[in-house]
């Protein structure tokens, strides 16, 4: 259910995810979520969230400026 407008309906979904953390700027593609199909807002799940902050953790580790990944691939 969406938390914003109450809504029941929630879809499969794969956006890119874009995350601006200090310097770097972090895009990756196709990521997993349900989306709610009144205003758009997602949920990703705990398991996708560690996955983000894992590849997060590795394009900073790589001190990489501007960072594109696929989810899967990553």
């Amino acid at each position: 259910m969406c938390s914003y407008y109450r809504g029941k309906e929630l879809e499969e979904s794969t956006p890119t995810y874009v995350a601006v953390l200090g310097d770097y700027t972090i895009i990756i593609k196709n990521v997993p979520c349900l989306e709610c199909v009144q205003c758009g807002e997602k949920y990703y799940t705990d398991c996708v969230m560690q996955n983000i902050e894992r590849i997060a953790t590795k394009a900073k580790e790589l001190n990489s400026e501007f960072f594109v990944a696929e989810y899967k691939a990553a």
